[in-house]
């Protein structure tokens, strides 16, 4: 069987490089793009290359950044400004395939293996073509990885920037791959880095030759599907856009305006992240029959906690419930709380014997009709008058918002 030829193509320090169009004395200088401390969010959220040479990293605090970059000139966010270009470049990546899997703002695989005859047949010569459209028509560069799997291609895009083309083939894929460090692959963070480091696993090398069933002993389905990547053997399918993948979780979470550390604040707080996100379960047709929560301390420490639900729910009144107890069991009031954040978890479309969650009972015996009114009734409102129209206050207790 012929193998596919993919391509990942990844915008270099993307938002900084859209802004810099406007700046062009700026290229060769320090430059971040950050946002705005006054409302807690002064962190790095790109950086151009001079920036990232001085060893200034996305995430961190802006007065972190400028301790290593004294002279870095710092611009603020223009979302809309990054969207239109992410569109211009993805409409550029269409001309050579109708195979396009954006990869959030500034990352895409294309699947050339259909269409690549159509530009001389040399996936090298392709991915340079594209890359010197997107440099001369829009003055932004990407870097490109090309090879026969979306894991493999993406670790390409990776492998030189900026604006260069990695090519990993069936030939050298051991040669480049296997020295790589294991947080270079897909789907390993900092948690499951240091799991590995601690059985001696630190390149994808090393990972490769681990007993698989070992790896899926320590870390589930990940552990096989990391030893899979890691072996070359990804065989997952590029995504147009019009093509979703079933939605796996539904989270919102939030970075309050000043620390929260009487337990009213955080109730709150968790209650009104368990209405949206209840609301966004219904408003797909979703139960959950997990919740998770994730706290985030004011010396951004962080630390998250799930569990599973006794039946689906998708009401705000259950979501609210399982992520109180679960802040309770990882929360010492007042350690103050920077920032929170509710996910449902283990999703169907189903409500298969539906019951109320009920902590320290179990489940209810029978079905919470009337809550399924109220909220149901929630969601007409504020279809009619917009989502501020109603909402909960700190302990479930409905506010009106709307004058009518």
């Amino acid at each position: 069987m012929k193998d596919r030829v993919i391509l990942h193509c990844d915008l270099n320090c993307f938002y900084a490089s859209v802004e810099l169009l406007d700046y062009p004395a700026l290229q060769n200088v320090p430059v971040a793009v950050c946002g705005d401390p006054k409302s807690r969010h002064g962190i790095i959220l790109a950086k151009n290359e001079p920036a990232k040479q001085l060893g200034v990293k996305t995430a961190e605090t802006i007065w972190q950044a400028k301790q290593k970059a004294p002279g870095l000139v710092t611009l603020p966010p223009h979302h809309d400004l990054y969207a239109k270009y992410s569109r211009r470049v993805n409409e550029i990546y269409g001309q050579y395939t109708d195979l396009v899997e954006p990869f959030g703002i500034d990352e895409s695989w294309l699947d050339i293996t259909g269409s690549m005859h159509l530009f001389g047949g040399d996936p090298k010569t392709v991915a340079d073509m594209i890359r010197n459209r997107i440099r001369e028509e829009l003055g932004l560069t990407i870097s490109v990885g090309v090879s026969f799997n979306k894991v493999f291609a993406k670790l390409g895009s990776d492998y030189k920037k900026p604006d260069a083309t990695t090519v990993i083939t069936r030939e050298n894929w051991r040669e480049i791959i296997r020295p790589l460090p294991v947080s270079d692959m897909l789907g390993v963070g900092k948690a499951a880095k240091k799991l590995l480091h601690q059985y001696g696993i630190d390149t994808l090398g090393q990972l490769a030759d681990q007993d698989r069933e070992l790896l899926e002993l320590l870390m589930g389905k990940l552990g096989g599907q990391l030893h899979d990547y890691a072996n070359g053997l990804d065989n997952s399918p590029v995504r147009p856009q019009h093509i979703h993948e079933p939605v796996k979780s539904v989270g919102n979470g939030t970075t309050f305006p000043k620390n929260l550390t009487h337990k009213d604040e955080v109730r709150q707080g968790l209650s009104l992240l368990a209405d949206s996100v209840a609301g966004r379960l219904r408003k797909h047709g979703l139960y959950c029959s997990g919740v998770s929560v994730s706290i985030r301390y004011a010396d951004f420490k962080q630390f998250s906690r799930q569990m599973r639900l006794p039946s689906p729910t998708h009401l705000m009144k259950d979501i609210l419930e399982a992520a109180w107890y679960l802040t309770e069991q990882s929360w010492h009031a007042p350690d103050p709380i920077r920032a929170l954040t509710i996910t449902a978890l283990y999703l169907t479309d189903s409500a298969e014997s539906y019951e109320q969650v009920d902590l320290l009972g179990g489940a209810a015996a029978q079905k919470n009709e009337k809550q399924e009114r109220l909220e149901g009734a929630m969601d007409a409102i504020r279809g009619k008058y917009g989502k501020s129209a109603i909402s909960y206050g700190g302990k479930g207790v409905l506010e009106n918002h709307h004058d009518d």
